[in-house]
């Protein structure tokens, strides 16, 4: 189990980046806290359900996303480092293997830069992945911005 969060060179990173108009500490919110987060974590028309969530290094996320037409994929993870409020990070434990690396920067007044990078081991691995997962990403912050609209009312 990897406890450190890996080295990467560019070719082996895909990275989503975006500005929401949201202050960081509900963005953060959004993202660490399971009731929030199954409301918007994947592509357009998944939906999740969350076995465990236990928030904090070395702890168990394990959900399942149901597809839109078909298809139930589960996924288990382990959380590597939690810096509030500025980074989340953890280990893929289910294929295809990855780690992701969420960080949280306010930009602005109400306003905070979210930056997504999955890391692969491998240039190989990254571009089994690449060629959809930058779409999906962008889905999956679309539906992040709605959930924060819904938390911010």
């Amino acid at each position: 189990m990897a406890t450190e969060i890996i080295s990467t060179t560019p070719e082996s990173e895909i990275v989503s980046t975006r500005v929401f108009q949201f202050p960081g500490e509900l963005v953060f919110k959004a993202w660490s806290e399971p009731n929030h987060l199954k409301n918007w974590w994947g592509p357009a028309g998944f939906t999740n359900t969350f076995n465990e969530f236990d928030f904090k290094p070395g702890g168990k996320w394990s959900f399942i996303m149901h597809g839109p037409d078909k298809g139930h994929y589960a996924n288990e993870c382990i959380f590597i480092k939690i810096d509030k409020p500025s980074l989340i990070a953890w280990q893929r434990h289910s294929k295809p293997i990855f780690q992701v690396l969420a960080t949280f920067e306010e930009v602005g007044a109400d306003q905070t830069k979210v930056v997504f990078k999955m890391l692969f081991n491998s240039a190989e691995e990254c571009n089994k992945l690449k060629g959809f997962v930058v779409d999906k990403n962008e889905e999956n912050f679309d539906r992040l911005e709605v959930e924060l609209a819904k938390m911010s009312l």
